[in-house]
């Protein structure tokens, strides 16, 4: 299924057949510009998803060069089989008119695209539906929260997401997903204050709007959020 961008021809939207919980309907391949092309985000190795985007690059002059928004394998599975140069830049570089932010927290080698034309291929620091996994280790939610206010800082008037739909609002986005996070720790910060120090009591009352099959990413978030608040020495001992 391939999708052009709502005000932006430039940008062609490829849906890659690997739904799930944490991948929506599929990973977002973006194809950006023409003669050649940029592919963002290839996606796994399916053949038939590989085979689109050859067709649909081809249409645009061919592909001239692979950019990844992380490692992820449902992200970047495929990426060698294009060929063409593929990339995980660094913050501040450009590739065929395409800004590079840093944007860790998701993934510690996680950056974003922005386009001259307001463009930003956000990957997985924000999703079309529902919010985005962010695994503990390595301050991990500290860096996302400062990612989620770098990209606030842009003048993006689209957002092209990992997965999910456009976003075509990302102002209103970007303040949903600051919000949820700071919701969630201010709830977490409240039940420890009452006293609760079971890892699983407090996932049970902070995460209380999760579907049971979601559970086990919700964890991973609550770890996150914990090691934030140990990190900034506001986190007391904990019990399983």
């Amino acid at each position: 299924m391939s999708e052009a961008a709502p005000g932006h021809p430039e940008v062609l939207k490829i849906v890659a057949p690997n739904p799930g919980p944490m991948t929506l309907e599929g990973t977002n391949t973006y194809l950006h510009g023409a003669d050649p092309c940029v592919v963002i985000d290839p996606g796994d190795d399916d053949p038939g998803h590989l085979a689109a985007i050859r067709a649909a690059a081809a249409e645009r002059g061919g592909v001239g060069l692979v950019l990844l928004t992380h490692s992820h394998r449902d992200h970047s599975e495929g990426a060698d089989q294009l060929g063409a140069e593929v990339v995980l830049p660094g913050h501040g570089e450009e590739h065929h008119g395409l800004r590079v932010l840093a944007t860790p927290g998701h993934a510690a080698d996680h950056v974003s695209f922005v386009s001259a034309e307001g463009v930003c291929f956000a990957g997985d620091l924000v999703l079309g539906l529902g919010s985005t996994i962010v695994p503990p280790g390595g301050g991990s939610m500290a860096a996302y929260m400062d990612s989620l206010a770098l990209l606030q800082e842009e003048a993006t008037e689209l957002i092209a997401p990992g997965h999910g739909p456009w976003i075509t609002d990302p102002a209103v986005k970007l303040a949903e997903y600051v919000e949820h996070r700071v919701s969630r720790e201010r709830r977490l910060l409240a039940a420890l204050e009452s006293g609760e120090r079971s890892r699983a009591q407090l996932l049970a009352t902070v995460w209380d709007d999760v579907p049971v099959e979601l559970l086990p990413m919700a964890a991973m978030a609550m770890e996150a959020h914990l090691e934030k608040l140990e990190e900034e020495d506001r986190l007391p001992a904990l019990t399983e």
